[in-house]
């Protein structure tokens, strides 16, 4: 079975609960689901068979708490992630102008320039516009694991 791993950035919560309303979606789809909180640079390098971001934008474009030693390893410790297969969602809200999703925009670039490929388009979330997150997440998921052929069942 094929496995896919959560990687969860969340100052208040709002990014886990979207992780946990799409992991079911996956598993129907034949993955085996890890959902992680506390993500490392392993997280990342091991050979999982897809990797999906679920990260919130706190501050002026920062990283949530939880996700700043992930990226700052990521960042020292620049791994090669050419194996990597991807998906973003980035959460954030508009009324912080040109800061809006930059932790997701932000990470999509670190990503790539670590070599990783991200499949389809990244989602963001705009919490002026929707109230539950996972009301954008869920279709967009749903989308996005047919448009990417993921299923494997």
């Amino acid at each position: 079975m094929p496995k896919l791993t959560i990687l969860v950035g969340t100052m208040y919560g709002g990014a886990l609960d979207v992780a946990e309303q799409v992991k079911p979606l996956f598993e129907q789809a034949g993955y085996a689901v890890d959902i992680s909180e506390q993500p490392s640079v392993e997280d990342v390098v091991q050979a999982n068979d897809l990797t999906l971001f679920c990260v919130s934008t706190t501050g002026s474009g920062d990283f949530p708490g939880n996700f700043v030693p992930f990226v700052r390893n990521l960042k020292t410790q620049s791994p090669s992630l050419a194996g990597m297969r991807y998906g973003l969602i980035a959460l954030g809200d508009s009324s912080y102008g040109d800061t809006f999703c930059g932790a997701g925009r932000a990470l999509d670039d670190l990503l790539q320039d670590h070599g990783a490929h991200r499949l389809g388009e990244r989602l963001e979330i705009d919490a002026m516009e929707t109230f539950m997150a996972d009301d954008a997440a869920v279709p967009w998921v749903e989308e996005w694991i047919n448009t990417q052929q993921l299923k494997v069942a």
